[in-house]
């Protein structure tokens, strides 16, 4: 789920909003498998406080995150029509 929303995100499907909204919520919300627990948490951690000028979020932190949820990130640019 958790890269699913980042997808989401850097597909511009979801708003920048939406994004730390969720973060806020799966923190509130979810219960973490033992195993990711550190992980998730502290993605989503950093996805939740997002909302500040202090603690945006570059493309290389999202590639980071990608790639510590076992993803691989790939940009594909195509002419608009």
């Amino acid at each position: 789920m958790l890269a699913s929303q980042i997808r989401n995100y850097l597909q511009h499907r979801i708003t920048h909003s939406a994004l730390v909204e969720w973060a806020e919520r799966a923190m509130m919300d979810e219960e973490f498998d033992a195993g990711d627990s550190d992980t998730l948490r502290d993605i989503i951690a950093r996805l939740g406080v997002a909302d500040s000028r202090e603690f945006g979020l570059t493309w290389e932190e999202f590639e980071n995150y990608l790639s510590r949820l076992g993803y691989k990130t790939k940009v594909d640019v195509v002419r608009a029509s």
